[in-house]
């Protein structure tokens, strides 16, 4: 039998270093801050994190006191904003850290430089009034709740946050953009943009990232583990979801929900051998099945994500963004791999 890889993820620097720059075209004389939050959205938060760097980004945002760490050892150095709520008992570790934190409610920690969160909208984690901000406040925020499907409520919260802020313009690093914003609406660049999802060339509109010139970084391969021949009424896979109709050839891919490869993208295609080819009956957890148009050989090339087939793509049919399918790649020592390169 050929050697099968089960799920291998190799991630383009080159292509986050191209976004990046994109973006810090667009933002003019507004800082780049490189959201790698949920390890760089599955793509290697330390490796994402010094591409962007390298490109000119001006700072890192994460989700919380943990994830900045192993970046703050390995860059001791850069700016990193902690976004999500902290707990009481990480503040002394995110002073330790230099690192800055968003502050969403209560008093404001002792000897940390902050960010005071203004909810405008979003609903979440927010001040609802923006108190006079001491010594140890370092920026003005909000979060954007719509700038990718509502472009006028999201210049209403924009309004709110532009009145409130008013008086420390200049005084304090603003920031509201994130990738949507950045790419469509100028008006909210402000002094600094957080961008994330567009810094990985995946488009925050769930379209195709080429009409920003952005460059998907991800790329997620696998091979034929099994080639079968399905006669008129035989199934393959539980629940006899697919039932073949005519004479069906169909390969077994060794990769399933286990690996990140959702139960409902039944249905969405992939590559093999370069040919697009239909996911049928159930995904389970470590195989998938795909429809071939004649046999092949054991072993050949499957690629699950690249070469035309996008993130955005898979989550149209598996009705959810590509954020969440980017995210939910998973790397199993014994079962996947993930490397970065550089070209």
């Amino acid at each position: 039998m050929a050697d099968v890889r089960r799920s291998h993820v190799t991630i383009d620097l080159a292509a986050i270093r191209h976004n990046a720059r994109v973006l810090l075209h667009l933002l003019e004389h507004t800082e780049l801050w490189a959201v790698v939050k949920a390890d760089g959205y599955g793509h290697g938060a330390l490796d994402v994190a010094r591409a962007a760097l390298e490109e000119g980004a001006a700072a890192l945002c994460v989700a919380t006191v943990g994830e900045a760490l192993p970046l703050r050892t390995e860059l001791p150095d850069v700016r990193i904003v902690v976004l999500g709520p902290t707990r009481l008992e990480d503040i002394p570790v995110a002073r330790d850290a230099s690192l800055e934190l968003a502050v969403h409610e209560g008093p404001l920690p002792d000897g940390v430089s902050v960010h005071l969160k203004l909810d405008t909208g979003m609903g979440r984690w927010g001040l609802s009034e923006l108190p006079v901000p001491g010594p140890a406040v370092v920026g003005l925020m909000t979060h954007l709740a719509t700038a990718d499907t509502d472009r006028d409520f999201a210049h209403e919260q924009l309004e709110r946050f532009l009145r409130a802020t008013q008086p420390y313009a200049g005084v304090f690093t603003r920031h509201v953009a994130n990738s949507a914003a950045a790419l469509l609406l100028t008006e909210t660049r402000l002094d600094a943009a957080r961008c994330g999802i567009a810094l990985y060339g995946i488009d925050p509109f769930g379209e195709e990232p080429r009409r920003f010139d952005l460059r998907p970084a991800l790329r997620w391969e696998s091979d034929v583990a099994q080639v079968r021949r399905l006669a008129p009424g035989d199934s393959t896979g539980y629940g006899r979801v697919f039932l073949a109709q005519e004479e069906t050839w169909v390969a077994i891919v060794p990769v399933g929900y286990a690996d990140g490869f959702r139960r409902d993208l039944t249905g969405t295609d992939v590559l093999v051998e370069g040919m697009r080819c239909r996911v049928v009956g159930a995904v389970s957890m470590d195989a998938i099945a795909v429809v071939l148009p004649g046999p092949i050989e054991v072993g050949a090339p499957v690629t699950l994500v690249g070469g035309g087939i996008t993130l955005e793509q898979h989550a149209r049919v598996a009705d959810t963004i590509a954020y969440e399918l980017a995210c939910g790649i998973r790397h199993h020592k014994g079962r996947s791999t993930r490397v970065a390169v550089d070209g």
